[in-house]
């Protein structure tokens, strides 16, 4: 019997295949591997937001459709979920679905609600809205001007619970370069000058009279903001949060409360460009410890949603409108009971009501935008 007889047609094929797929292989080995493109930044952050924009579609056309799912059995809702809706980022519109606060949180102005995930998904939404804003028109040697309203607590000589006063106006007229002199008005008080060069009173030696000079004003940096900075920030979140924790690195302290409040203050008191805005929310997306409120409200009156973070006491809050996730203000709060008051005892609270281009200190813009 011949030992070597022939294969079936079957195992010859087979055969062959096997044959083309390791020629393939040795072909593969003797040639270089495709070149992948690099994105630039602004791509990769414009790729982003197109994905979020597609994931925030997607979850609204399956919210929509929910009524036709059934609850499994047994399963009960122990508190209301309100409804979703989607985020038109082309209209500029979005409305967020939050989760209700536990039973017993204290009133509309909720103190803590642990939602890292809604928290990311709301910072996410106000960074597609804030990228699709206008960009600033600001001259590089004009003024940014901001107007807000504040009221900040107060306690007396001999102690006793915070109180917290009516909000005031304030506006304020700051060089977009930092190389001019700025100026912050309140009504019932003098103006007062924000320049570069600070006055201050040197001593020559022991019991010589104070001698009136000045003091260069710190260099841009997180801390001491102008407008041409803010515009030159990195608009990779990843990148943005290292250089904000660089800039505000203390030896102690809690370093992820700093870089939040910074953050906050950037957000409030400058008018960054569309994709300096969004990377901002995007990096105090990565922040450990934020959490989210279903409600509160800014130092005009007006009820929002909210992201927050507590640290040593002290909860700030972040408010947002629900309808176009514009940044209304801040709040900070007492987040446990101490001699300035009980818990969810209001500390400050601020209402960004305009930001423009001016074209000298003192004069209004002709249009000033929220």
């Amino acid at each position: 019997m011949n030992a070597f007889a022939p294969r079936p047609p079957h195992a010859q094929g087979h055969a062959r295949v096997d044959a083309d797929a390791l020629l393939r292989a040795e072909l593969a080995e003797l040639l270089p591997p495709p070149r992948v493109p690099e994105l630039t930044p602004e791509r990769n952050l414009d790729l982003r937001h197109a994905v979020l924009r597609t994931a925030l579609a997607e979850e609204s056309g399956d919210r929509l459709s929910a009524p036709a799912r059934r609850t499994r059995p047994g399963f009960r809702f122990g508190r209301i979920v309100l409804p979703v809706a989607a985020c038109a980022v082309a209209a500029g519109v979005t409305v967020f679905a939050l989760q209700d606060a536990p039973a017993g949180a204290p009133g509309p102005d909720r103190v803590g609600l642990r939602a890292s995930d809604g928290a990311g998904r709301l910072l996410n939404r106000a960074a597609l809205a804030a990228a699709a804003a206008p960009a600033p028109d600001v001259r590089a040697d004009g003024y940014v001007y901001v107007r807000s309203l504040v009221a900040h607590a107060g306690r007396s000589a001999s102690g006793g619970a915070a109180s917290l006063p009516a909000a005031r106006q304030r506006e304020v007229w700051l060089s977009a370069d930092g190389s001019r002199t700025g100026l912050l008005r309140e009504p019932g008080a003098a103006d007062v000058e924000l320049g570069t060069r600070l006055p201050v009173y040197e001593l020559d030696g022991p019991g010589a009279t104070p001698r009136k000079t000045t003091l260069d004003a710190a260099p841009p940096s997180v801390t001491h903001p102008t407008h041409a900075y803010v515009a030159a920030l990195p608009t990779d979140p990843g990148a943005l949060l290292g250089l904000i924790r660089e800039e505000t690195r203390r030896p102690e302290g809690d370093a992820d409360q700093r870089a939040f409040t910074a953050i906050g203050t950037l957000l409030a008191e400058t008018w960054a460009p569309p994709k300096v805005t969004a990377a901002l929310y995007e990096a105090a997306a990565r922040i450990p410890g934020v959490t989210v409120l279903p409600s509160a409200k800014d130092a005009a009156g007006r009820e929002g949603v909210a992201v927050a973070r507590t640290s040593g006491g002290e909860q700030t809050q972040w408010i947002f409108d629900r309808s176009t996730s514009a940044f209304l203000g801040e709040r900070t709060v007492l987040s446990e009971a101490t001699s300035a008051g009980p818990a969810g005892t209001v500390l400050g609270v601020s209402a960004v009501l305009a930001k423009a281009a001016a074209a000298a200190p003192g004069e209004l813009p002709g249009a000033a935008r929220a």
